[in-house]
């Protein structure tokens, strides 16, 4: 427990960063407004949703950038910068007027600026601080993205209902609503108490005596096999569960339900995500972690059969939707575990950056792949069948990756000293 009192402060703003950042709210307010955009511009469901392809997509290409300036200049700076970019430009979203154009445009600038305030960023500096408990308290740092998917969907509902009176009403409202949390939440907080440790405060295990931290570069990382056995699943998952996601609330309607219920549907979904992040942290600190995947990971195959077609009860939906949010929640906490486990933590950034990438761009071309299906069937059954596939091969391809390499094995002769700014913030 020394881990957690001496880096509980940091980890607590860095889920509440998370929550607020690029990785969570877009993805949570565009289900709200999908619909009431639709009926008010006539777009269709595949042009709004590749506002949020174009954005992730974007995001997800520079990620590795980002990673590498975290690495470089330290993780705080960079989250900070890109907490304030992401939300002014995330508000700006509720004044586009009647054109495609704008949308993708303003969207395109969000990924540019936003990808910094992801787990790009903030959990470099949560794998520093801890070790023994990593796996947990790499749980509590995405459940960030659990709080969000609990609280924004109804937040957008009800700014899209008038609840909020200064933002006014309709879907546009919702933009302005929900920046305020990257904005006057997360952003304060981060610069209050998020840091990476100094070197005498690094628990062992993470540095040589000398001080260099341990781990490969980005070019060995990618020459091995692990890597893109990593990269695979971690594209495969996300493809299947994006659209899913996105949609989740058009789905809920097409079996009967309204969209207020759908916000309850995604609501179930968050709280599934919620525990799968904190279940899977636990479990991969004391089992390993490609074997704790593959029931996860294997059980949205039934939530895909779940979900299909029309009619079915709104508990079924709810069954569905808790059993996708688990494996989404296992899904991120993979990629920033494995990431200090096979790789080691001397090039953390560069490395999660290329393994975010998939994440990512999956996560951005899902909706677009969901929405065209839906509008060329009028239901989202055919990528649905799709999905289920998708997660069993996601699931089944970390059993190759082997026993974790011990930390003096993570190429000690690549080994650098970090240079962090980051490292030098307030005690």
């Amino acid at each position: 427990m020394s881990e957690f009192k001496k880096g509980g402060p940091i980890l607590a703003a860095g889920m509440i960063g998370v929550a607020c950042g690029a990785s969570p709210i877009p993805f949570n307010v565009i289900p709200a407004v999908i619909g009431p955009m639709h009926d008010e511009l006539g777009w269709s469901f595949l042009e709004i949703s590749l506002g949020i392809t174009i954005f992730g997509v974007i995001a997800a290409l520079l990620s590795p950038v980002y990673g590498g300036w975290a690495d470089k200049y330290g993780v705080r700076p960079v989250a900070l910068l890109s907490l304030l970019g992401f939300g002014l430009t995330f508000s700006l979203l509720a004044f586009i007027p009647d054109s495609k154009l704008a949308w993708y445009m303003t969207w395109a600038i969000g990924g540019l600026v936003g990808i910094g305030s992801t787990p790009v960023t903030w959990s470099r500096a949560i794998n520093m601080w801890f070790v023994k408990n990593r796996g947990l308290a790499l749980g509590i740092l995405l459940l960030g993205t659990s709080l969000a998917g609990i609280v924004v969907p109804q937040l957008a509902r009800l700014a899209i209902d008038g609840a909020f009176p200064f933002v006014g009403s309709g879907w546009r409202a919702a933009f302005p609503t929900l920046a305020m949390l990257p904005l006057f939440v997360a952003l304060p907080l981060a610069f209050w108490l998020f840091r990476e440790p100094l070197a005498h405060e690094r628990p062992a295990g993470l540095a040589g005596g000398d001080g260099k931290l341990f781990g490969i570069d980005l070019g060995t990382a990618v020459r091995g096999y692990r890597f893109w056995v990593i990269w695979v699943s971690i594209a495969c998952v996300s493809v299947a569960f994006g659209g899913v996601f996105i949609n989740m609330v058009e789905i809920t309607k097409l079996h009967g339900f309204t969209a207020a219920e759908g916000a309850t549907v995604m609501s179930v979904l968050a709280v599934g995500i919620l525990a799968g992040r904190l279940i899977t942290g636990m479990l991969f600190d004391r089992f390993w972690a490609p074997g704790v995947l593959v029931p996860i990971l294997s059980a949205p195959a039934i939530s895909c059969w779940l979900v299909m077609g029309s009619g079915s009860p709104l508990a079924v939906l709810m069954l569905g939707a808790v059993l996708l949010g688990f494996a989404a929640g296992a899904e991120s906490d993979l990629i920033a575990y494995l990431s200090g486990r096979y790789f080691g933590m001397a090039h953390y950034g560069k490395i999660y950056g290329m393994l975010y990438m998939p994440f990512g761009v999956g996560s951005a071309i899902s909706p677009a792949i969901y929405g065209a299906v839906r509008d060329a069937t009028g239901n989202y059954d055919a990528m649905l069948l799709v999905g289920g596939g998708l997660f069993m091969v996601g699931a089944l391809l970390p059993l190759l990756l082997g026993r974790y390499p011990d930390a003096h094995a993570l190429g000690a002769r690549d080994a650098v000293p970090h240079e962090g700014a980051g490292a030098v913030g307030p005690a």
